[in-house]
């Protein structure tokens, strides 16, 4: 694994959301609007602090495309499609990650299938993984505690929302944090 920060850092950075797609949400338990509610703010402040982003889709023909709600922070950007479950099993998503930002920062569905197995492959790759608790999610909850154990005993850091935007920031100045923090009251 690459020499990084233990914190997020917005220049080692980037973001990748896993399936957020509307089929999938559907089946999802009453968390959900939570889990989408931070994705959405990790997007913005992504967007705001030039931190990349790449976003999957899991068999959109079967599964829809990326829920409306969280599409709107993605303008020009188009999905990685796949029928893997890990990200790094389809080689778009591999040409798309920056080999110059090595944290990846992970937040989608399911926890315990494509968010746990992009993880894993990501460690193996040599870079350091992020995995945000309050945005990812998955049908059961215990799949999803089980999923976040086994993935801080692999090594990859459970983070959450907050954290990761104000480490992004670092400092409590300027436009940026301004406009972050409205995000998240």
């Amino acid at each position: 694994m690459a020499s990084v920060s233990l914190i997020a850092n917005r220049h080692q950075s980037q973001l990748v959301m896993v399936d957020m797609q509307e089929k999938l949400a559907s089946v999802m338990p009453e968390a959900i609007s939570q889990v989408v509610r931070n994705c959405a703010v990790l997007l913005q402040a992504a967007s705001l602090l030039d931190v990349p982003v790449v976003f999957t889709e899991q068999y959109p023909k079967g599964l829809g495309h990326t829920m409306p709600d969280l599409m709107v922070h993605l303008s020009n950007k188009t999905p990685v499609e796949k029928t893997a479950f890990s990200c790094c099993a389809e080689p778009t998503f591999n040409r798309r990650l920056f080999g110059d930002k090595p944290q990846v920062i992970l937040m989608g569905m399911e926890s315990h299938i494509c968010v746990l197995q992009t993880a894993l492959d990501l460690l193996k790759a040599g870079k350091q993984v992020l995995v945000v608790e309050d945005a990812v999610i998955s049908r059961n909850p215990s799949n999803k505690e089980n999923a976040l154990n086994r993935l801080r005993q692999a090594g990859v850091l459970v983070v959450n929302t907050e954290s990761v935007v104000f480490e992004w920031l670092g400092l409590a100045e300027g436009d940026a944090f301004k406009a972050i923090s409205k995000l998240i009251r």
